[in-house]
């Protein structure tokens, strides 16, 4: 046994491993995001299609793609890089969703469907509601987790950046914080 191994046995975290429990926590954090403005925007990954011709089709399929990402992270060796491109693409997933939630908050007619709905540019800049006000919100926030988590994985941070690490965490911490004053977590809640 190597002594690395055997600190690990011992209980000793490695540099690797703390930084995989990080990165980890942040991609299951925005996952859990995206499942949330998806079910809320009433988007399930059986919507999901091969190429993607729609909002909800590239909603529902970066959900699908993520949730397979979750579990190849959980089955492999910690990989400081490789674990910060996970929680960058459920970070990424998560903005998508976020755009389909906040769209279907932008139009108030009882037939919209996020695929039929205006231009996400034209939905933040227009007076909102409270619940789109709520949503924008939460889409700004979702766009901003996304942009960390890529500054945390990409260049020469590659998941190690100490300052890049803790402003991706915050970013996530903000967003599931938006996400949940915008209602999207109450729609998981009444799934249930």
């Amino acid at each position: 046994m190597s002594e690395q191994e055997a600190g690990t046995a011992a209980g000793v975290i490695t540099e690797a491993e703390a930084l995989r429990r990080l990165h980890g926590a942040r991609a299951h954090s925005a996952y859990d995001r995206a499942v949330a403005a998806c079910r809320y925007a009433g988007v399930g990954q059986d919507q999901a299609e091969v190429v993607p011709r729609d909002p909800v089709g590239r909603a529902a399929n970066a959900l699908r793609l993520s949730a397979k990402s979750l579990a190849a992270l959980t089955a492999s060796a910690p990989d400081p890089a490789a674990d910060a491109r996970c929680a960058r693409n459920a970070a990424a997933t998560a903005a998508l969703a976020a755009q389909v939630a906040a769209a279907r908050d932008g139009d108030t007619t009882p037939s919209a469907t996020p695929s039929a709905t205006a231009s996400i540019t034209a939905f933040v800049t227009a007076a909102p509601t409270a619940p789109a006000a709520a949503s924008a919100t939460a889409l700004r926030a979702a766009l901003d987790a996304s942009r960390a988590a890529a500054a945390a994985a990409g260049g020469g941070a590659r998941g190690q950046d100490t300052a890049l690490n803790a402003c991706a965490q915050e970013a996530e911490r903000h967003a599931v914080a938006t996400a949940r004053a915008a209602g999207w977590f109450e729609a998981i809640t009444m799934a249930d």
